[in-house]
């Protein structure tokens, strides 16, 4: 693939996203909860629009980022624990809680490729296990930092409704450990099935190792 037709990969990819962040904002259920939640995707949308000259990414990881940026955009609309589609399947097949969340832990679990090839181009890691193994770590890190975040947000003096929103949990005290636990089995998985395409997109790319 020529550059030319990579940057329209990748401007495609964000015009997406854009797309999904402005029907977001429109009339979403809480909109302090929108802000909590869809904030971070937005820092790191300006960052990588930033840097795009001088440092671009993959277009997998392009790809991982502007899923993960819609999952947390119709998260932020709806609140987690109620994504119509998965109420829906709460309903149909009579579980005990709306999963949107679990499973945008679990997806999470894909910026493992983002942050591997971020550590292949800017440091001297090689690649064998050491660096699958820190690539985890850093996940199971940011993960915890995101738990963190959502119980210091309970000591905020805003809405209690906007606290149960932001934080999901459903009544499910085992909440915060299933995320990060989620997140961990999603980077493991990720790792497995895209480490392969990542290298061989690495290759077509200059940098360190």
């Amino acid at each position: 693939m020529k550059t030319d037709s990579k940057f329209k990969v990748h401007f495609s990819l964000l015009l997406l996203v854009i797309a999904v962040l402005i029907w977001s904002v429109i009339k979403p259920t809480e909109f302090l909860t929108w802000v909590a939640e869809s904030s971070p995707s937005i820092v790191v949308l300006i960052i990588l629009i930033a840097i795009y000259r001088k440092f671009r990414l993959t277009t997998l990881s392009y790809t991982i980022i502007a899923v993960l940026s819609i999952l947390t955009f119709i998260g932020g609309h709806y609140t987690y624990s109620e994504v119509p589609l998965f109420n829906w399947l709460q309903d149909t097949y009579d579980l005990t809680r709306n999963h949107y969340d679990r499973f945008g832990h679990f997806l999470k679990g894909l910026s493992a490729i983002v942050v591997m090839e971020i550590l292949i181009r800017k440091t001297l890691l090689k690649r064998d296990a050491w660096l699958s193994g820190i690539t985890i770590s850093i996940i199971l890190a940011i993960a915890a930092l995101y738990e963190i975040v959502e119980w210091l947000s309970t000591k905020l003096p805003y809405a209690q409704k906007e606290k149960e929103d932001f934080l999901g949990m459903q009544g499910d005290k085992w909440d915060a450990q299933w995320d990060m636990f989620l997140a961990l089995v999603g980077s493991i998985l990720a790792l497995f099935i895209f480490s392969r395409l990542l290298n061989k997109q690495l290759k077509k790319i200059k940098h360190p190792n």
